[in-house]
């Protein structure tokens, strides 16, 4: 049989993918590390703000898979006009839809944090307002740049989005020393170099993907007119995906505000777990995105038999991965633990909860995250949004409160809650996908 992706073309579209994610990670370590030095108000400010860039952030990214999905399935059928067409149709909603929220945030940036917010001291408060201030204008660079990706990505090219994520990542580092350290400014500087990486970045994604060359390009036609039907199709997948990352980003908040009452070790314990975590979770992030590009493409030629070859494959490489990345982090954890100077009751606790997360992990991660997207990308997209909401309110939240603080568990049960949520989703998405009923559900 004809497989639509060799063995080479998925390591070409993953292993870009890997180095991504770890260049996220690494550089906002980065980020916050030069942060700090403009003060304790600065960073904290920084980080109250990071919440809501963070949910709007996967709001975009939500949209832009809605535009690669439907991208994917007409490559597959091999209408390449129509893919043309939703790559047009999906930098015009994205665009729209960041111009709305950037408005909305500018109008009432202190209002809003101070809702979130209201016994924030004065100076924190206002560090947070000129850094959200300042993001809300990168708003819109950032949704084109997250859709342009996801088009090259539904091309099998995520090379192309590695490279200027580098650059991207370079300008902004090279932007705090300039405006931190050189000028003296701030979080306002932070903020700046963050927008000027992100307007560079999105520039240069959309140049590129005008090249007639790539299968996927846009023109000025595309751009400048509305078509309905392609827009429903890339809300059908966006608007239930965004709500999904929107909700799981607040019910995250929830559960940090209920840490904030076990005291200092615990919350020191928790944001040193969740650094930690974070890395092994890279592989299992990558691999995510190209489940939507791999299963769009076999949805769209209706080769079913292929999309669930691939699946098979792409879980079985997520496990793979998945054990080798925790399995380092485990083993780095005591090296890794020395660099942030914590007592050794926080030093203990910390312990406890990476080996709650890797272990749960290894054994369930891929089946809780990296199956719903197989389903997403074959247009079951409600099933897995009421799933994932319902597991959230019940398990991650509820059963914090239960086991956190009735039993008196602490950080610990909030850490047993969350593997709760994990058992629950993939015991659901397993009995999804083997039912078949995503077989059924046509897009294009």
């Amino acid at each position: 049989m004809n497989r639509l992706f060799s063995d080479k073309e998925l390591r070409l579209l993953i292993v870009p993918l890997i180095i991504e994610q770890i260049l996220a990670i690494t550089v906002g370590m980065a980020d916050t590390m030069m942060i700090s030095y403009a003060g304790e108000a600065a960073i904290s400010g920084v980080a109250l703000v990071d919440l809501i860039n963070l949910l709007l952030m996967n709001v975009f990214a939500a949209l832009a898979t809605g535009g690669a999905v439907v991208s994917s399935q007409y490559l597959g059928k091999g209408n390449k006009d129509m893919c043309r067409e939703s790559a047009g149709q999906l930098l015009i909603v994205t665009t729209l839809i960041s111009l709305i929220i950037m408005a909305a945030v500018l109008l009432i940036k202190r209002h809003f944090l101070g809702l979130l917010y209201p016994s924030v001291a004065r100076e924190v408060m206002d560090n947070a307002v000129t850094y959200l201030r300042i993001s809300a204008y990168s708003y819109p660079f950032l949704a084109v740049f997250n859709s342009c990706a996801a088009l090259f990505r539904s091309m099998g090219n995520s090379k192309i989005s590695m490279k200027v994520s580098v650059l991207m990542n370079l300008i902004n580092v090279a932007g705090n020393a300039v405006l931190i350290f050189g000028f003296s400014m701030g979080v306002a500087g932070a903020a700046w170099a963050t927008a000027f990486s992100r307007g560079v970045a999105a520039l240069i994604m959309v140049w590129l993907l005008r090249d007639r060359r790539n299968v996927i390009y846009i023109n000025l036609r595309s751009l400048c007119r509305l078509n309905g039907s392609v827009i429903r199709k890339i809300l059908y997948i966006g608007i239930p995906n965004g709500i999904e990352n929107g909700l799981f980003q607040l019910g995250r908040v929830l559960i940090v505000s209920i840490i904030a009452g076990f005291g200092t070790v615990q919350i020191a314990a928790n944001a040193v777990a969740n650094n930690l975590d974070n890395m092994g979770l890279i592989s299992g992030m990558a691999l995510n995105l190209a489940m939507v590009t791999v299963v769009g493409r076999c949805v769209g030629a209706k080769d079913y038999e292929q999309v669930e070859y691939y699946v098979k494959k792409l879980m079985k490489t997520a496990y793979i991965a998945g054990a080798v990345v925790n399995g380092l982090v485990l083993l780095s954890m005591p090296l890794a633990l020395n660099i942030y100077s914590l007592t050794p009751e926080t030093a203990e606790l910390t312990k406890i909860l990476v080996w709650i997360h890797c272990a749960g992990a290894i054994v369930m991660w891929p089946v809780a995250f990296t199956l719903p997207n197989a389903l997403r990308a074959a247009n079951d997209v409600r099933m897995p949004m009421v799933t994932s909401v319902f597991s959230m309110v019940v398990f991650r939240i509820l059963f914090s409160v239960i086991l956190g603080i009735h039993f008196q568990m602490g950080v610990i049960g909030v850490w047993i809650a969350m593997i709760m949520d994990w058992i629950f989703r993939l015991t659901l998405f397993i009995l999804r996908y083997r039912k078949g009923k995503w077989k059924q559900m046509n897009l294009i």
